[in-house]
This record gives structure tokens, C-alpha cells and sequence, in this order.
């Protein structure tokens, strides 16, 4: 919840900390505000986790929530203004996302522990739809309380993190087995620093470079790309080298693992794609078209994105549970399925909606999402080793994470691009049609399409925001104003460019969420719970396809004891 929450509260934290973000030179801490959180938890989980399988999962995730409760604190306590508070906010949910990235790293693990394979999909469905279903909670969260003020977004996680960092070391026990061991600092720096540099230059991607409306052509972003695919070869190599390496490429040779993580990637960026895209949809379009005033629009539009939640919510639990008994290849592609016809359907729906329909297909999308989550979480957490449980734990969340911000650099460079190739030209017409002499509508039309999305992403007024600089609306008519700044103008402007971009976007949605049904469908086949064997047949004892396979078995050989494939040397 705490990752989604401040991003629908951007507008009231700037006017709280007087800073416009829009403004030349801030954009910076703008995306940093974003993508802070999500970038730093993409980067650490995998190695947390791995501290995790050391040292032991509880005792990381009971620090992990006392590292959050203090920065939550921190956030409500800003004593600065202008860029010096966005950088103490932006510091500070790098903390927190620390924290965060402890508790995410080792949850699963814990639970994977806990629970016999006859229990485990329910209750890793549970803990992976509620965390699913608290992102876009957030938004809701997030529009309500930055009513009241904008530090009781952050005062909310204080009493949450506290409670649970006392709840936590009382009621928590280690009943994992711990694998002790050194630190792979040569790994970890080299994964660490190539995700990081490869994630914030796709970040990056979406600012315009030069005359071009988004910086794929920047030397900066593509040395920032091709140095971190650099790193991250490094990473690889080095760990089929070191003697205990903190990530086990040897778990992507079992099947269910690799499939199921592959699908978890795919399915996070078209999940983080549908996030923002109906963000910008709702702010930019339909609500101010309804009679919603734009600084109204971020709270509404937490609202009108609830169907989906309630579809995680319903869908998850329960696939989670049936998983237990007939497999998690059924229900994750089947979920996929539904995921990818929801695209089509909102591919087909005109930008000023029905909304029943609307929430129709949302409400379709969050089935889909929740039978897929929870039975694909409970597969790959199956499929490895006891002793490794935490370091897969950490994999699967950097997959996820890393998914969720890839998908605004992904996403929004294509709604860029589609509306780039329009709007210029519909905005200058449209503006000059209204009294808006020639020279400051071409000017105004010729600003990259970001600084639009992003005004209408941040709940503000676009037009005011693209006319204040120049002045010109104090030249104007009364009546004039009124119409460029009213609920429709803009919205009915860009209803055609903003069409283009969304049917790139989740056309390449819908792709995604196919591709990721086909390797959910090669995780492998079923066997029941019941018809397992015992557990606790040794440190090597692991399902070779997840919770669908005999968990006695050696994920290294085959059915008759002989190697499938070299183990690393730390297995």
C-alpha cells in the first residue's frame, strides 16, 4: 500500500513543500518521487534475501519493519521546503523502501516454511493478493488523505509499522532452515549497481532529449542501459565462479521456477502499465468531462479503479486454495487469459466510456490477476530447496518490482510516442481557435507531450498549467478562459492523440500478458497434495515443478537418481 500511496498524493505533497514539479529543472524530483521506492526495492530484495537464508528470515523481517517504522517518522517530519524537502522525502523513502524491501524479501519464505504444500498456495494467495490489492488500494488511501493534509500520508504508516515491528518479534519464530554462509560482495555489488543503473536509464527514457519528445537518444540513458545489461553479464558470470554466490542461477533449471518467474515479470509490467495509463485516463479525461474538478480528480480516481481490487481480492484466495488441490498451471493461465481479454475489451471502449462497462472489465482484469498471482507465487516457492527459500523469494519480488517500474518507462515512452505524432497539431488549432494568439500556441503545442501526461497525472489543471508561463490568459475574455480552463476543453482536445497512445499501449499489454500464458502453460503438470510424499527427506528435498511435483525429489536428478544437470557449488 505504502509503495502506491504517495503517488496519487504528488499534488498535495509539492503544495505542501511549495515546489512545482513541472517546472524546468524539477522533473527530476518528480520521477525520484515515483520511482525511489520501486527502484530501490527491485534492487535489494534478492540480496536481502539471501541475508535472509544466512542469518535467518524472521530476524530480517522484524528489522526490516523497525527500518520502516523510523523512516515513516521521518517522511511526517519534514522541516524543509522547495527541493531541499522533495530531497528529504526522496532520502527517506529510500529508507523506507529498505525496510520495505526486507519485509517483501523474506514474507513468502516465512510462510513457505510455515505452511505443509496441502496449505501453502492459500496461504501464500492471501499474503500475494493482499499486497497486490494494497497498490491500488493506496491510490485510494493516498486521494483521501491528502485532503485532510498532505503529511497524514505518511502519518499513516507510522502506528502500522510501529504495531507491526512489536507484533512481529512477539508472535514471530524461525522455522526455516538457515544456510550460513559468506557475504558474495563481488555479486552483490555488481547486481546491485547493474539493476539500479539499468532501471533508472529506462526511468529516464521518458524525459524528452534534444528535439525528440522522449530521450531514448540521450547518450546518458543509453550508456546507462548498456552499462547495466554490462554489469549484470558481470553479475552472471561471476556467480558460476564464487563458492556460495547470492543468487542461484542454477534455480532457473528447474522449470517451474524459470516459468513461473517469467511470467511474474511480464505480468508486473502490464499490471503497472494498466496502473498508470488509468491514472492518466480518468485525471486527464473522464473525470473532468463528468463535471470533476481536476484537483478533485486523484481522489475519484482511487474510486473508480476499485472493481479491480475487489477482483484481486475475490479471485485470489480462492485460486489459491483450489491450486492446493488441482495445480497452479490451470489457474494461472486461465487468469492470464482473462488478463489479456480485458485489454481487448478496453481496446474497444471509446475514452468517454460507459462506466459499468468499464468497471466490467476492470473487475475481469482483477480475477485474472488474482488467479494467476497466487497459484504462480505458490509454484515457485515450491520449486526450490528449503535452505533457499529466501533467496527465491527475493528473486521473485525483483522480478516483480522490476516489472512495476519497466512499465513506466516502457508505457510511457508509448503513450509518448502516440501522442506525439497528433496533439501538436491538435493542440495548436485548438488553442488558436480560442484567442490564443499563434506564437505562444506553437510554442505551447511544441512542448514534449510528458510535461502534459504528467500535469494531468498530478491532478492539475493542464491548460492553466501549459498558459500561466506566458501570460496570456490575463489577456483573454472572461469567457475565453473560462472555456480553455473548464472541464471539457482539454479533454475533448486530446480524446483523439490520448486514443492513439492507449491503443499502442494495451495492445502491447495484451501481448504481454499472452506471452506470459504460454510459460505459464510450460510450468509443468499436477500432482495432488495428497498424493505427495512426506516432507523433511533432507536438505535437498524440493518440488522439480513447484507444488505440482513430489517434494522429495531431488530438483537435480532425475527419476532415477541420476544428475539432470551440474549443480552449483553451494547446493
Amino acid at each position: 500500500m505504502d509503495s502506491s500511496i504517495v503517488i496519487i498524493s504528488l499534488p498535495a505533497i509539492f503544495r505542501g513543500i511549495d515546489l512545482d514539479p513541472l517546472a524546468p529543472g524539477n522533473i527530476g524530483y518528480l520521477l525520484w518521487m515515483i520511482l525511489g521506492y520501486l527502484l530501490v526495492s527491485a534492487v535489494l530484495v534478492v540480496v536481502l534475501g539471501r541475508l535472509g537464508d544466512m542469518f535467518g528470515r524472521v530476524k530480517m523481517y522484524n528489522l526490516g519493519f523497525v527500518i520502516f517504522a523510523c523512516a515513516s517518522i521521518a517522511l511526517s517530519l519534514d522541516p524543509f521546503k522547495g527541493g531541499s524537502g522533495a530531497l528529504w522525502l526522496i532520502l527517506w523513502r529510500v529508507v523506507q523502501a529498505v525496510g520495505g524491501s526486507m519485509l517483501t524479501a523474506n514474507s513468502a519464505a516465512i510462510l513457505t516454511d510455515a505452511f505443509p504444500s496441502g496449505q501453502r498456495g492459500m496461504a501464500l494467495g492471501i499474503n500475494q493478493v493482499t499486497a497486490l490489492a494494497g497498490q491500488f488500494l493506496g491510490l485510494l488511501a493516498g486521494g483521501l488523505l491528502a485532503v485532510v493534509d498532505w503529511r497524514a500520508v505518511f502519518w499513516v504508516s507510522v502506528p502500522i509499522s510501529v504495531i507491526g515491528s512489536i507484533w512481529s518479534y512477539r508472535s514471530l519464530r524461525e522455522t526455516g532452515t538457515r544456510k550460513p554462509g559468506r557475504i558474495d560482495w563481488f555479486g552483490n555489488v555488481t547486481f546491485t549497481a547493474g539493476t539500479g543503473i539499468l532501471l533508472a536509464a529506462i526511468t529516464y527514457g521518458i524525459q524528452p532529449y534534444g528535439g525528440n519528445a522522449t530521450g531514448w537518444s540521450n547518450p546518458m540513458v543509453l550508456g546507462g542501459i548498456f552499462g547495466g545489461i554490462f554489469l549484470l553479464i558481470v553479475f552472471c558470470f561471476v556467480e558460476t565462479r564464487v563458492k556460495e554466490p547470492m543468487f542461484q542461477l542454477a534455480l532457473f533449471r528447474v522449470r517451474a521456477f524459470a516459468a513461473g518467474n517469467l511470467a511474474a515479470l511480464l505480468t508486473a509490467i502490464a499490471r503497472g502499465g494498466l496502473q498508470f495509463m488509468l491514472i492518466i485516463w480518468l485525471q486527464g479525461i473522464w473525470l473532468p468531462l463528468h463535471g470533476y474538478d481536476f484537483e478533485d480528480t486523484p481522489l475519484w480516481a482511487g474510486v473508480a479503479m476499485l472493481p479491480l481490487t475487489v477482483g484481486f481480492l475475490i479471485a485470489g484466495p480462492v485460486s489459491g486454495y483450489l491450486s492446493d488441490r488441482f495445480g497452479a498451471r490451470l489457474f494461472s493461465t486461465g487468469g492470464l487469459l482473462l488478463v489479456a481479454a480485458s485489454f481487448g475489451g478496453l481496446l474497444t471502449l471509446p475514452v468517454n466510456f460507459n462506466y459499468y462497462l468499464f468497471a466490467a472489465l476492470l473487475l475481469l482484469n482483477g480475477l485474472g490477476q488474482g488467479m494467476f498471482s497466487s497459484p504462480n507465487t505458490s509454484a515457485i516457492m515450491g520449486s526450490v530447496q528449503p535452505e533457499y527459500r529466501g533467496v527465491a523469494s527475493g528473486m521473485r519480488s525483483t522480478f516483480q518490482n522490476s516489472g512495476t517500474a519497466l512499465s513506466i518507462g516502457v508505457f510511457f515512452s508509448l503513450m509518448i510516442s502516440g501522442l506525439a505524432s497528433s496533439l501538436p497539431h491538435t493542440l495548436n488549432s485548438g488553442l488558436q481557435a480560442q484567442g490564443v494568439p499563434a506564437a505562444t500556441a506553437d510554442q505551447v503545442a511544441s512542448l514534449p507531450p510528458v510535461s502534459t501526461l504528467f500535469a494531468t497525472f498530478l491532478g492539475d489543471n493542464p491548460i492553466g498549467h501549459l498558459l500561466a508561463p506566458s501570460g496570456v490568459l490575463d489577456k483573454l475574455s472572461h469567457a475565453q478562459v473560462t472555456k480553455l480552463t473548464g472541464h471539457s476543453f482539454f479533454p475533448q482536445l486530446v480524446s483523439g492523440p490520448f486514443h492513439d497512445g492507449l491503443v499502442i499501449v494495451f495492445s502491447v499489454a495484451a501481448g504481454m500478458a499472452l506471452v506470459a500464458a504460454v510459460a505459464s502453460l510450460l510450468r509443468g503438470g499436477h500432482q495432488r497434495a495428497d498424493q505427495q510424499p512426506p516432507s523433511g527427506q533432507g536438505p535437498d528435498q524440493g518440488p522439480d515443478q513447484g507444488p505440482d511435483q513430489n517434494p522429495g525429489k531431488d530438483p537435480g536428478k532425475n527419476e532415477k537418481g541420476q544428475p539432470k544437470w551440474r549443480k552449483a557449488p553451494s547446493s
